[in-house]
């Protein structure tokens, strides 16, 4: 369904003297309906701009990324427009991606309005229908984000993405923001409704135990390249790359900590 072949990102610093910082190098990895790519790595390492990059946020360097057969950077507007629908990004902050002069249920019709996915009269109930599939009070229809926890927030967010019937969701660190008893409770309606609908996660996180949980294969970034990829078992199990092995062994050593 999705395939990235050999993509680069670099970003251009400096006045006089012009040099490229290169955030992502080369990176190429498949992607199936139905199952879940983990990006891990730290902080700079490239991840989110790979996820952004194959939504289409950014335009990369060199590179492509077919979804469904078609590359997204050489569509027409309206094509693209489609494709978009398809593949939606979820990231940390869920407060900074809602308008916060919105209400929840104005928030929730806006993408079924724009896209003319259903008639008007019945998009109320769907948007009921989205509200109880994550897991949100139908009071909260008429609430504003600040009324709302972050956990709540995000179940916003992710119903608004579910909401145009895509095919792959990028979560870019969707739940770093939230206590750890939220987490879990987010993990588990990610892989509900994936379940339900078999969409494809390409999910972005440093955290290894919560990438450990969802993926089923985990892609490890250094300096923008993938420098190792492997099964989710075998990677813990037999991690070959020392980068990978270093990311690993501070793991053991918080754990051992806390």
């Amino acid at each position: 369904m999705l395939i990235v072949t050999d993509l680069k990102k670099y970003f251009s610093q400096g006045l006089w003297r012009r040099s490229f910082v290169k955030a992502v190098d080369g990176v190429s990895f498949t992607l199936q309906r139905g199952q879940t790519l983990g990006l891990v790595g730290e902080s700079g390492s490239g991840k989110t701009t790979i996820g952004r990059l194959v939504v289409g946020l950014l335009r990369p360097t060199e590179g492509s990324v077919l979804f469904e057969g078609i590359n997204i950077f050489g569509v027409s507007r309206r094509e693209s427009l489609n494709l978009r629908r398809k593949m939606q990004i979820i990231f940390q902050d869920p407060e900074g991606a809602l308008n916060p002069r919105m209400r929840i249920g104005e928030i929730l019709t806006e993408p079924l309005k724009v896209h003319r996915l259903v008639q008007e009269r019945y998009i109320k109930d769907r948007v009921a229908d989205l509200m109880a599939m994550v897991g949100l009070e139908a009071e909260l229809y008429h609430r504003y984000p600040c009324e709302l926890s972050g956990g709540q927030n995000q179940r916003v967010v992710i119903a608004r993405a579910l909401s145009l019937e895509p095919a792959l969701l990028v979560l870019d660190e969707p739940t770093s923001a939230l206590d750890v008893s939220v987490q879990a409770q987010i993990l588990q309606l990610l892989r509900k409704v994936q379940k339900q609908m078999n969409l494809a996660y390409l999910f972005i996180s440093h955290d290894l135990d919560v990438v450990r949980q969802m993926a089923d294969q985990i892609a490890v970034v250094y300096r923008g390249q993938i420098v190792e990829q492997a099964q989710t078992a075998t990677l813990f199990n037999g991690a070959r790359h020392p980068y990978t092995k270093s990311l690993l062994s501070a793991r053991l050593t918080l754990g051992e900590m806390v």
